[in-house]
């Protein structure tokens, strides 16, 4: 008779950082570092006050300093010398012990809209609603620091707030007021009106010819299911297919079917009018203007929001080699996992045509100073 098996434990996971050195850094050398030098001292006036502030600091006094000298943008070799100098590199490692991730990219969109519901302007750009509640454990469990709560009272007892096909149903049963949600705007296209709650904020021109700034104010609580998924398992459309301009493509198709599979996230982004000259990217969850191509969105519970991180991928639908210094300012619903970023394209019909296409395997390494490293 056999003995009977042992099922064995699983290996250990691997450690999200993995210390590295700098010739590690594929591309690092040929990187024209100034032109994520702005982006980085946007990172330091985000970081200002944080929890972590006192391990940034000297190299944001000492990045300070360089931007005070004579012509205000140090050359490539003082940058470098810089970088070298007050930071560590990191491999970003998965759990399974792999280095490599998906790389994703984001831009913010022009939708037409109004504001009032004329026209063919009805669907309506929502700010946050007031029965949504925002519930923060951190400081009784600190792990949860990156975790937020959503919910609405019924009686005395917290419950789930409204998914967005129950938002929906709310609407029709009662009318917009029925939301507790101001309407911001009116924008024309439901799918555009959704493609902006993914991306998190974007630009809305009014008839007038004026433009209006949106930034990501808050979320329903509902994790964020890919539309794109939806459309392959159905067999609506082909796994190559599925890119922005894809699901876009589809929905000018099938007007008929979009509100249901929109449903089918139950995701839903409210937003908040913003001031911001037009010269600016819109406000990361930094708190800070993102730099077109140097800012990038990460899952904050493996790489801190202000660091830099080195990214190693390739462009869009390409094997054309994309490394650089970039800036983690932002985060995202869909941006989950150890090696995983969304790439920050900037503004406008070409960054959203590279954005939408952008679907690579990519390498990270997160840059920190000393202390703010794994013990």
């Amino acid at each position: 008779m056999c003995p009977p098996t042992t099922a064995l434990p699983p290996p250990p996971a691997a450690k999200p950082l993995q210390a590295a050195r700098w010739e590690d850094l594929p591309g690092w050398g040929e990187d024209d570092l100034g032109a994520a030098w702005p982006a980085f001292l946007q990172s330091c006036r985000g970081l200002v006050g944080k929890k972590e502030w006192a391990l940034w600091r000297p190299a944001c006094d000492e990045a300070q300093g360089l931007a005070a000298s004579p012509g205000g943008k140090p050359d490539n070799g003082t940058l470098r010398r810089f970088f070298e100098s007050r930071f560590q590199p990191y491999l970003l490692t998965n759990p399974e012990g792999t280095t490599e991730g998906m790389i994703t990219g984001y831009y913010e969109p022009l939708l037409k809209g109004s504001r009032k519901p004329t026209g063919p302007g009805r669907y309506a750009v929502l700010g946050v609603p007031e029965d949504l509640l925002t519930i923060d454990l951190s400081e009784l469990y600190p792990d949860l620091k990156n975790y937020r709560l959503r919910g609405r009272l019924v009686g005395n007892k917290v419950v789930p707030y409204w998914s967005r096909a129950e938002l929906m149903a709310k609407e029709d049963r009662e009318g917009r007021d029925g939301l507790k949600a101001r309407t911001l705007l009116w924008v024309e296209d439901p799918i555009e009106l959704f493609f902006l709650q993914i991306q998190g904020s974007g630009r809305v021109k009014l008839p007038d010819g004026g433009i209006v700034r949106l930034g990501y104010a808050d979320q329903n609580g509902h994790p964020y299911q890919s539309i794109g998924r939806v459309l392959i398992e159905r067999g609506d459309l082909k796994p190559e297919q599925a890119s922005m301009q894809g699901i876009q493509a589809w929905a000018r198709a099938n007007p008929a079917k979009v509100n249901e599979l929109l449903n089918a996230n139950p995701s839903y982004v409210f937003f908040r009018e913003l001031d911001l000259p037009a010269t600016e990217g819109p406000i990361g969850a930094l708190g800070v203007p993102l730099t077109p191509e140097r800012s990038i969105a990460v899952d904050p519970r493996s790489t801190p929001l202000g660091a830099p991180v080195f990214l190693s991928a390739t462009q869009p639908n390409s094997n054309k080699l994309l490394r650089r210094l970039v800036l983690a300012q932002d985060t995202g619903g869909a941006i989950k996992g150890v090696v995983r970023a969304d790439y920050f394209w900037g503004y406008g019909a070409e960054a959203g045509a590279l954005a939408g296409r952008m679907k690579q395997s990519g390498q990270m390494w997160v840059l920190l100073p000393p202390g703010l490293g794994p013990r």
